[in-house]
């Protein structure tokens, strides 16, 4: 990732979606339907954590 908001491709036209990039080495992630209520940021081993809960489905 890099300093450009990217959205998940599986979004396709599902306006519910989160945004995230890194910025400084910290993931930040935001909701892309209201981007200006705030940004969750998080030390990228925490995001891959998480990432690998959702995707094994354990979260």
């Amino acid at each position: 990732m890099d300093a450009t908001w990217k959205k998940s491709s599986y979004s396709g036209a599902n306006p519910n979606c989160v945004e995230c990039r890194t910025d400084e080495g910290i993931v930040q992630v935001r909701d892309s339907r209201n981007p200006d209520l705030g940004i969750l940021s998080v030390p990228p081993t925490e995001w891959h954590a998480f990432v690998t809960g959702v995707q094994s489905e354990e979260l």
